[in-house]
């Protein structure tokens, strides 16, 4: 069976590029009828920030990204978190040690930045370990004495230079990098006894029996050392296939998208809402934005990838059926916000009227608007197509909610005629014989008044639109009057005419 993993670090919010990376994983599960685990990758613990595990499980909560095990999904491959395996990977550090494939360094960061300053280009290799405090230069009684007496040290692995070393990318073909430009990364430190990510993801996903190794484009360097690991730990039969995606690139291209991006142009990089709790810094998301999930997951699909014809308006199920990593592109995908906008938009369309009028409620009653939801619904059906968000409905329909109490004065000057006052009051006795107070029937009702008495119909409606709304906006006047109803309709004409004179 076809298995993969996403497999965060909670060092803090979700980035959107790690969301694309977990759908794509989902997507090529569901359509070999596989299974994705949530694993959580928590062995930097210098870097750990309370609230990230918590934030990731909901993100995908919300988006519709559903688990088969993992993390806050249970399973029997766990436990999932790395920091609760510590003793399993010990055993795999021990083998290697044994194996002569890894070795012990004691080297400080002090003694490690000096040799920094002393080597252009330094890195930890075959070229200069010879050279540093570890155990291929300490005899095997000094590495014990240093080990008992609890010296704090780290678990290199050997790498032997001259070696082409062969990665099958599903994207982007076979790899070829020489070993010689690998340096000895560390794969297990003492001070918390936990692996680096080198070591801990190559024995979760052996263990976890990880058939496809679905990443971003910034691991793409880590593979061969990844392919060795697998050799070393005698796992080649094993190894899973590696796909490594293209990156999200800033919006006009040239550099990975970046949380100063979205700053910068005012959009969202994370999904939800996150509150950092060092700074107190709050940066937003898409969810409080306004974003449908559904929106977002299209949205996202279709940045690096396509299903080979022109669609974009894709269900989730549709996703699943298109998917082929074949379609993934090799380059780097702009991140175009101004297309989520329009995903959203669509996808606004297509919810029920009930849905919308339902996400709508919250921001009536940050207005200390209570409406009912059968009204809010009438509302929305109206003027739903207008907005890319929920949010944005407010400043479309407020006039809908509450009766203007001032009216534009620029609007006044250009539209409330000298006759306009008259005209309304002659226009109030004949709606309020108007039954049923519908907008076909109400319209051409008013209409063969207008035309009968000789009136300016664009001055009388222009009029109407000012004393109901108070300015110069809205959709057609006789959706506005039968949403409102007779009496609401008649009472702001009066005032209108009150106020204005």
């Amino acid at each position: 069976m076809v298995r993969v993993r996403f497999a965060p670090s909670p060092t803090g919010p979700l980035h959107i590029g790690g969301v694309r990376t977990a759908l794509y994983n989902y997507l090529f599960a569901k359509q070999k009828g596989g299974e994705m685990i949530l694993r959580i990758e928590d062995t930097d613990s210098q870097r750990f920030v309370e609230g990230a595990e918590e934030y990731i499980i909901e993100s995908f909560k919300w988006l519709g990204i559903p688990f088969d095990e993992g993390v806050g999904y249970g399973g029997d491959s766990g436990p999932y978190r790395q920091s609760e395996r510590k003793n399993v990977y010990r055993q795999y550090v021990d083998q290697l040690l044994c194996d002569g494939l890894a070795y012990i360094a004691f080297d400080t960061p002090e003694e490690l930045e000096a040799r920094r300053k002393e080597i252009p280009n330094f890195q930890y290799d075959a070229s200069v370990r010879m050279q540093m405090r570890n155990s291929l230069t300490l005899s095997a009684g000094e590495v014990e004495t240093l080990v008992g007496a609890g010296e704090r040290h780290v678990v290199r692995i050997k790498i032997n230079p001259g070696e082409d070393i062969r990665v099958h990318d599903l994207i982007r073909g076979e790899i070829v990098i020489n070993s010689s430009i690998i340096d000895d990364k560390v794969l297990y430190k003492s001070s918390d006894e936990l692996p680096t990510y080198h070591l801990a993801n190559i024995v979760d996903d052996h263990l976890m029996r990880i058939t496809h190794v679905i990443r971003g484009d910034e691991w793409l360097s880590s593979a061969p050392l990844h392919v060795l690991l697998y050799r070393y730990l005698g796992w080649e039969d094993t190894m899973p296939a590696f796909a490594h995606l293209p990156l999200l690139l800033k919006p006009e291209g040239g550099g990975k998208l970046s949380k100063r991006d979205g700053d910068r142009l005012g959009f969202p990089v994370f999904p939800l809402e996150w509150r950092d709790p060092k700074s107190d810094e709050t940066s937003s998301g898409y969810r409080e934005s306004g974003y449908l999930p559904e929106a977002v997951v299209n949205f996202l699909a279709l940045l690096g990838w396509n299903p080979g014809d022109n669609r974009e308006l894709m269900s989730i199920d549709e996703l699943v059926n298109s998917f082929d990593l074949a379609h993934c592109s090799k380059s780097g995908a702009k991140f175009d916000y101004e297309k989520g906008k329009w995903f959203n938009h669509q996808y606004i369309q297509k919810r029920d009227n009930r849905e919308v009028a339902s996400m709508f409620a919250p921001v009536l009653e940050s207005h200390g608007v209570k409406a009912d939801s059968a009204y809010v619904e009438k509302v929305v059906a109206l003027m739903k197509e207008r907005v890319n968000f929920i949010p944005e409905l407010w400043a479309h329909t407020y006039f809908f909610f509450i009766a203007p109490a001032e009216y534009d004065e620029k609007t006044r000057q250009k539209r409330w005629k000298a006759d306009s006052a008259a005209q309304l009051a002659e226009l109030i006795d004949v709606i309020q014989s108007r039954e049923p107070f519908d907008v076909e029937g109400t319209e051409e009702y008013v209409k063969t008044w207008i035309a009968s008495k000789g009136y300016h119909l664009g001055n009388i409606m222009n009029a109407v639109r000012l004393a109901l709304v108070g300015e110069g906006i809205g959709p057609q006047i006789f959706h506005i009057t039968e949403a409102l109803g007779k009496e609401e309709t008649i009472r702001r004409l009066r005032r209108a005419i009150d106020v204005l004179g």
